[in-house]
């Protein structure tokens, strides 16, 4: 799934299943490991790591398409300036967040925020001393049609990993 506007990207795909095997846990036979591409004005990095259970990828693909179909509500950061996210998972590596929404007549202009934490971060800003969970956001200006796409590509790409 790519996520893009004229100055920044993310791709993000389920590569595997963390632990091949099913053992009959839960959790370990259902962690998908997610890789990541991000590109910003500041520099372009990526990561690896297992961050998202199978059910949690799906409900990114309903969250994308409720933000398209304007059934969420914006989150402003609170009164200190820090940043929540809408969605967030187990493990804390991404989250999403809606930052604003075309007001206007027929604007259809939507501006999210994907969290980018600890694996998923900047290498500059992981490890002591880098920005608080949830802190670092990726702000992408999108429309109804992208983010329609973005969830299909999203529903497409988790297909081969079903619930197991």
């Amino acid at each position: 799934m790519r996520l893009s506007d004229d100055s920044s990207s993310i791709d993000l795909r389920p590569l595997r299943y963390q632990f091949p095997k099913v053992t009959g846990d839960m959790y370990d036979d259902n962690w998908l490991v997610i890789g990541g591409s991000v590109t910003t004005p500041h520099g372009s990095w990526s990561f690896t790591d297992p961050c998202l259970l199978t059910d949690e990828a799906h409900q990114l693909t309903g969250w994308l398409r409720a933000v398209a179909a304007g059934r969420v509500a914006m989150t402003p950061p609170d009164a200190d300036g820090e940043l929540s996210p809408d969605i967030t998972f187990t493990e804390p590596v991404l989250a999403f967040s809606l930052a604003a929404q075309g007001e206007a007549e027929g604007e259809d202009s939507t501006l999210i925020r994907v969290h980018l934490s600890l694996e998923a971060a900047p290498p500059c800003q992981q490890g002591d001393g880098g920005p608080d969970i949830y802190q670092n956001a990726l702000a992408l200006q999108l429309d109804t049609t992208a983010l329609r796409h973005a969830a299909g590509q999203w529903e497409l790409a988790l297909a081969p990993f079903p619930t197991r």
